[in-house]
């Protein structure tokens, strides 16, 4: 599993860096960045999470998914008590986006290629389970952190989400055992293997936006890195352990978990008049570092997960 991880994110590491060089060299502007960043949430990763659907009715799978989204749920509560504990208030203006920032990952953008990569689409399949949850704590537990105030509207509004709707749809589709025409799910399948290249990308464009000198000279960004990226995937490597999980949802729940800072929280900064600059940097700095503590800690959690 570790040399699996460690090679795919190497491929996804070098086309970060050609994303980051054609920013830099203004081959893509700041709406360019935009409108790859739409196509990938509003298109290509729907049609991902559709396709994965498209395979026969198994209860294993649906056992497997409901397991997920426990397995999912308890991850979450895992970082949010890290982080109430480990992040404290005192003498820090900006700890409400440091603890959004060690709870919640980019398992969409980076988490999809990733996982597809290494456990193909029963991992995905496993995975919409623990992005379904990450909506639901992003939009409730997230919200308040943000803003100190929880609304059903705004829960709406997340539920309302391309991901969210493309989920319920395939799962749908598949409890009915409705299967998409051959020619039409080819040509998904098409648009859906361009996840990797673009999320990649969209990832490069934004660490290429980033002041990385400022980035390096703040503590807070480093530890709250360190929350993300080491701290709580170990926890729930623990979990996962204790509980048996098996292999293939233990380690689509790992992977999830020990992704970088989600883009979710930039884009709900600048939604709600927060700090974006510096939700931003976190976003830049845990991606980086991700391409090397994730085939660490999937390593490390190698000897416990079988």
């Amino acid at each position: 599993m570790f040399v699996l991880i460690f090679n795919q994110l190497l491929k996804m590491l070098i086309i970060m860096i050609l994303a980051f060089i054609c920013y830099k060299l203004k081959v893509v502007t700041q709406e360019g960045n935009k409108a790859i960043s739409n196509l990938l949430l509003m298109v290509v990763n729907p049609c991902l999470i559709i396709t994965v659907y498209q395979t026969d009715y198994n209860a294993g799978l649906v056992k497997g998914l409901l397991i997920a989204f426990v397995a999912a749920c308890v991850s979450h509560i895992i970082g949010i008590v890290m982080a109430r504990f480990l992040v404290p208030e005192k003498n820090n203006p900006e700890y409400y986006l440091d603890r959004f920032g060690a709870v919640y990952s980019n398992c969409g953008f980076i988490g999809i290629p990733l996982i597809y990569s290494v456990l193909g689409n029963e991992g995905v399949f496993y995975l919409t389970a623990y992005m379904t949850v990450f909506n639901l704590f992003t939009w409730t537990h997230g919200l308040s952190l943000l803003e100190n105030k929880f609304s059903l509207k705004q829960l709406k509004e997340g539920l309302l989400s391309p991901m969210i709707i493309a989920t319920l749809a395939a799962i749908v589709l598949f409890f009915i055992r409705f299967r998409i025409p051959a020619t039409v799910l080819a040509s998904m399948n098409y648009v859906a293997d361009m996840n990797t290249p673009l999320a990649m990308m969209v990832a490069g464009f934004s660490v290429a936006q980033a002041d990385l000198k400022r980035i390096f000279s703040n503590l807070h960004i480093y530890w709250v890195s360190f929350l993300k990226l080491i701290v709580m995937p170990l926890l729930v490597t623990l979990f996962l352990y204790i509980t048996r999980i098996s292999h293939d949802i233990a380690y689509t729940t790992l992977i999830a978990s020990a992704c970088p800072t989600a883009t979710t929280m930039t884009m709900m900064a600048i939604r709600y008049d927060r700090n974006y600059t510096y939700a931003s940097e976190i976003f830049a700095f845990s991606t980086v570092l991700s391409m090397v503590t994730i085939p660490v800690v999937t390593f490390i959690a190698g000897f416990l997960i079988h």
